[in-house]
């Protein structure tokens, strides 16, 4: 930690840097003597950092700014979409319009308590000019993708909690571009992992090298980050004996002899069994030979000492099978290295950067799950990310089971489903989701894709009928309601010149951001204020 490093330390830092070429000799020995001089340590770090940054190169894009026009936008409930199943369940949020209003409005009750942010952005169209397949007809260039992220990511960090993490997924042709975007709103420093995700299993015929994966990239805006395990699989541990509560199932894959890298005489030693004798690699002419000098720096012995083996065989974790030994490998315990003693291990392990290489990870099984909740699903929504895929990026980085989720490239409403199985399969989850999506209309989606698709989606899972009552989709008849409560907002305006529906402007906003009709003196609204401190000096801070 920077807070512990001394004065000759940072020196020392900047020194190495002046050997790698990165620093001038002449601006280290500038910086050297104000280091020295420096009154305090925290001065010091400061003066350091002078020399340890560096100018960025080749990542250049227009930083366009948002339109701003002459109305206060807002979230209007949609009575009509929204519905409750229990009230004793989370209620979660689903906001239909433009994502750059919606991260404004949610930044006055949601700053700084985000968990985890997901997007899943179209992937724009490449140097060459070639569009990449997205569900959206406006498809973008990539120097509008990146001029139209740059802004809402801006809000986003602001939205992140002190332990959030952000993920983005993205194709090969764009993952640099947008990395650098990353690097530019979040910080090198706090950049994660880029992992690889499979798309496809396999492909159609090429003459080119088949493009099977595209990539998902993780910040965060602390270092203080606590990561999620895995379950190990158990399905291999198919035995059990009488200490089955206590050090659970095993397998039995270890023999007790291989040929080990360094060959060590102690460990070469013949084992008497039920009255047999065995010998390392079951050859007692060749282990005869190994007595004599006769053997290889690599060559067979026992993976357990005489000592080690007694006291395996007392604790009953030493099993013959046909002529070979072998160690039991239990599923709760395993023996500590050195020392003849159980050891209980949780049955986890980490994520590695190849997780998500897996076929349950691909589009191909996004598309099933999606043609299951819609008839036409892979029509009315190309290439939909699996809800497994969601869940297993939030557990990885976010063990916190009453987090709360954005995503505000909602798409088909993959997250939601997501945040939603993880609270169904865990009675002690209760995550919240938020999902923004613009309302792209599409010839599959005449409505748009914010109605035909994300909102029907989720009443489907949650409810297990339409909105016009149905029940007739496959989803269902191997699944049960997930519950819980949905409340959907539309973005909605207020017009800040002029009246509307015969009241004047002030009135029309007294009613959308208090609630109330037009207070009849401005004491009146002092006093409102006064009261409802804490909704507005959120508002105010913005």
């Amino acid at each position: 930690m920077l807070k512990d490093i001394t004065k000759q330390e940072l020196i020392q830092e900047l020194e190495n840097r002046v050997a790698d070429k990165i620093l001038e000799p002449t601006n280290f020995e500038l910086l050297k003597k104000l280091i020295e001089k420096a009154d305090t340590l925290d001065e010091a770090i400061m003066i350091s950092e002078l020399g340890t940054t560096y100018k960025r190169t080749g990542f250049h894009f227009d930083k366009r700014l948002e339109n701003l026009s002459d109305t206060i936008k807002y979230f209007k409930k949609n009575e009509k979409l929204s519905f409750t199943t229990d009230e004793s369940k989370p209620n979660h949020k689903l906001i239909i319009g433009d994502n750059y209003p919606s991260l404004l409005n949610l930044l006055i009750e949601y700053k700084g308590a985000i968990d985890v942010i997901y997007i899943d952005p179209p992937y724009g169209k490449d140097s060459m000019g070639e569009f990449a397949e997205t569900n959206y007809e406006n498809a973008i260039t990539r120097d509008n993708l990146l001029s139209m992220l740059y802004p809402r990511l801006l809000l986003a960090k602001k939205l992140l909690s002190e332990n959030g993490v952000v993920f983005c997924s993205i194709d090969d042709k764009n993952q640099a571009y947008v990395k650098g975007l990353f690097d530019e709103v979040f910080g090198e420093k706090y950049f994660l992992f880029c992992i690889p995700r499979i798309t496809k299993k396999g492909g159609k015929t090429t003459e080119t090298i088949q493009k099977n994966n595209d990539y998902i990239i993780g910040y965060t805006i602390s270092n203080d980050i606590i990561f999620g395990q895995l379950d190990k699989d158990m399905s291999s541990f198919d035995l059990e004996d009488e200490f089955v509560n206590e050090r659970g199932k095993y397998k039995l894959t270890q023999p007790l002899d291989y040929s080990s890298l360094s060959y060590s005489p102690s460990l070469d030693y013949p084992l008497i069994l039920n009255g047999k004798t065995y010998y390392p690699g079951g050859d007692k002419k060749a282990w005869e030979d190994r007595q004599n000098g006769s053997h290889r720096k690599s060559d067979w012995a026992w993976r357990w000492s005489k000592s080690a083996v007694e006291w395996g065989i007392q604790q009953k974790m030493i099993v013959l099978k046909g002529d070979r030994i072998y160690t039991k490998t239990y599923s709760k315990c395993k023996k500590k290295n050195g020392i003849n003693e159980l050891e209980y291990v949780e049955m986890t392990k980490p994520y590695t950067t190849l997780s998500f290489i897996d076929n349950e990870y691909s589009n191909d099984n996004g598309k099933k799950e999606l043609d299951k909740i819609f008839e036409n699903g892979e029509e009315l929504f190309k290439n939909p990310k699996p809800s497994v895929l969601i869940a297993e990026l939030i557990k990885m980085v976010c063990p916190n089971k009453n987090s709360i989720i954005l995503d505000f490239f909602a798409g088909s409403g993959t997250t939601g489903d997501a945040v939603l199985k993880l609270n169904h399969d865990d009675p002690e989850s209760n995550r919240k989701f938020i999902l923004c999506q613009i309302n792209e209309i599409t010839n599959e989606n005449p409505n748009g894709i914010a109605y035909d698709v994300t909102a029907k989606r989720l009443k489907r899972v949650m409810t297990g009928s339409c909105y016009d009552g149905t029940a007739n989709f496959k989803w269902i008849t191997d699944n049960q309601p997930y519950g819980e409560n949905l409340d959907v907002y539309e973005i909605a305006e207020v017009a800040n010149f002029e009246a509307a529906e015969g009241k004047t402007p002030f009135e029309v906003i007294d009613e959308t951001l208090y609630g109330v009709e037009k207070f009849t003196t401005m004491q009146e609204k002092v006093e409102w204020v006064c009261n409802n401190f804490e909704a507005t000096q959120k508002q105010l801070e913005e």
